[in-house]
Order: structure tokens, then C-alpha cells, then sequence
């Protein structure tokens, strides 16, 4: 084949444009450290693929000086829908697109990181939903995190350039919020999400169910129901202590991590080899939270899936107690 007659990807066309955003950065432990401006774009031109990013961070402590190494970065990718491949000098290793997620593992010399990074494009909110796991092998030294936004005409559009602007200073203000589920009320989580096998391929579509009871401030029980490629049902007791939290079963046990709005973590289910990996993003007052859950079974990756859970409130099971 022709270098020019080579055609860009299908996720290669879903990113299309310049992204904005201010993902926050936070020490391994969840201590917000401050914020990082990024542009970035991958661009397809001749038959090859370029990234690029400009970045600025604004932080505290060791991981300001380990970051913010002064140049833009600028790297190959070779470009399909089965891997994309990182090819230096900024990153290398790969990711690994299903539809409008890919889910990414690559190694930065510059900043001494293998990086699991997770980008979701969610077009009905007009949002990328990044995060980066930032890891020394197996142990974790920090966590970047924070939505993105889209433009075509921001170097040329004073008004595109406003808008940018805007969502930027919101950004600063909303990296550094807690993740927290409803506190007070219970009420019921719904959404659908599209479900992609082991081989990347879109086989069908869950709906999904979370109904959620605050039992005290700290603990809630939940139920996860299922329906359509994968039908199942879990019920499991949640605890949180500051960014700590806990499933308690009966059906799910595990744990997770939060990092601002972003929640990490790992679940089995009890008595199978079936565990179930996430990420989890509360994006505006309404609890509403784009996820991405992974299924694990024999400890291979079996779905990956995601999308959109939008909160029902019902009643306040917390109200005010009096003493007469």
C-alpha cells in the first residue's frame, strides 16, 4: 500500500480536532496536587499519524518537578482499530480501541511512568473522559484525571477560544471534587451501556440498574441488575472512609480508590472466577456517572462495556432526627 492510500482508523476519526482540558494530579494516596492545561490532538496526514500535546502543569510538590519537563510532547502512533502503537520518543507501548474507548498501556521516559490510560468519548455530553493510573511496575505513584473537551477552529474562533476558557476555570474548580454517591437518598442509577467481546467487536447492549440506599453517611446497600448481553445480578454493602472504599457482599468483595470525581476499583463476585474492574466518573451535581466496567473471567478479559448511569432521587432516609 501507497502511504497515502492508508486510511485513518475509526477512533483515529472519533478524535478528530484539538482537545482542551485541566486534568487534575493527584499523589498515589488521592491528595489533589494541582492541575495540568493540556492541548493535544492526533493528526493523520500522508499516510501517518502524529500526537501531539502541550502541557503546563501547576502543582506541588515532587510530582511538579517530575512532570512539567519542559517540552511539547510529539510522537508517532501506528494506527488501526486492533492496536494502536506508540512509537516514541514520548510514549511507547500501545492502545487498544473499542468504539469510543480506548483503553491504553504505554511506558513515558520522561516522566519514568507505565501509564494505564482510559479515554472515553461520550458525544451526547461533548465530553472525552480521561484518566491515567500512573505506575512504577506494578505500584502506583500518582493518578491524572479530567474531562476534555473538543474544538475545530480554536486557533482562528475568539468565541470557541471563551468557551474553552470557561470550561477550563470550571475544570480547576471540579478536578479537586470528591467522588460521592448520593449520601441522603436513596434512589435508582439506570442507563445502557454497549458491550464489546475480548476481540474488540460490538456484540450488543446492557441495560443497567444500580438501586442505591444510604443505610448511615458512610454506608450504603446497592444492587447491580444487568440485562441483555450479560444478565446478572449482584447485591453488595458499600462502605467509604475518605477516599477508601469497600464491598462487603454477600454477592461482590473488593475495593477501590477514589481521585477526585474518579473512581477505581475491583470486584468479585463470590464463588466464581468472575471479578469485575472500573472506573467511575461522577460528571455534574446530578450524581449522573459515566463508567467503564470490565469483566474478568478465569482472569482473562471477557467484556468490556460502558456508558451513562443518570440518577432517579426518591426518598431521604437520612432526614433530620429529633429527641421529644
Amino acid at each position: 500500500i501507497i502511504m497515502s492510500e492508508k486510511q485513518p482508523s475509526n477512533w483515529q476519526k472519533a478524535i478528530d480536532g484539538e482537545w482542551h482540558g485541566c486534568p487534575s494530579l493527584f499523589e498515589h494516596d488521592g491528595t489533589w496536587v494541582g492541575t495540568n492545561k493540556v492541548s493535544r490532538a492526533s493528526e493523520f496526514k500522508d499516510g501517518r499519524t502524529t500526537y501531539w500535546m502541550d502541557t503546563r502543569f501547576d502543582a506541588a510538590g515532587p510530582l511538579m518537578d517530575r512532570f512539567e519537563i519542559g517540552s511539547r510532547m510529539e510522537f508517532g502512533v501506528v494506527d488501526s482499530d486492533q492496536d494502536r502503537i506508540y512509537t516514541g520518543p514520548d510514549f511507547v507501548g500501545s492502545g487498544r480501541p473499542f468504539g469510543l474507548l480506548v483503553d491504553s498501556n504505554y511506558y513515558s521516559p520522561g516522566w519514568n511512568v507505565n501509564l494505564r490510560t482510559v479515554n472515553h468519548v461520550v458525544p451526547e455530553m461533548g465530553l472525552q473522559v480521561y484518566s491515567s493510573q500512573l505506575f512504577e511496575a506494578d505500584t502506583l505513584v500518582g493518578v491524572f484525571n479530567g474531562l476534555y473537551v473538543v474544538t475545530h477552529d480554536h486557533d482562528s474562533n475568539p468565541e470557541t477560544q471563551q468557551k474553552v476558557s470557561d470550561f477550563l476555570d470550571k475544570e480547576k474548580l471540579d478536578g479537586k471534587k470528591p467522588f460521592n454517591l448520593p449520601v441522603k437518598h436513596q434512589g435508582v442509577f439506570t442507563g445502557e451501556f454497549e458491550v464489546y467481546d475480548e476481540n474488540q467487536q460490538l456484540i450488543g447492549h446492557n441495560k443497567v440498574t444500580v438501586t442505591h440506599r444510604p443505610i448511615n453517611l458512610l454506608h450504603s446497600e446497592q444492587t447491580i441488575e444487568i440485562e441483555g448481553v450479560i444478565n446478572r445480578k449482584w447485591t453488595a454493602m458499600r462502605t467509604r472512609n475518605g477516599n477508601s472504599h469497600q464491598f462487603h457482599g454477600p454477592d461482590m468483595y473488593g475495593n477501590g480508590k477514589s481521585y477526585g470525581r474518579y473512581l477505581y476499583s475491583i470486584r468479585h463476585s463470590f464463588g466464581e472466577a468472575y471479578k469485575m474492574w472500573s472506573r467511575e466518573t461522577v460528571v455534574d451535581a446530578d450524581h449522573t456517572m459515566v463508567c467503564v466496567w470490565q469483566f474478568m473471567e478465569s482472569q482473562k478479559e471477557k467484556y468490556t462495556t460502558f456508558g451513562v448511569l443518570r440518577f432517579e432521587p426518591g426518598e431521604n432516609v437520612l432526614a433530620a432526627t429529633y429527641v421529644d
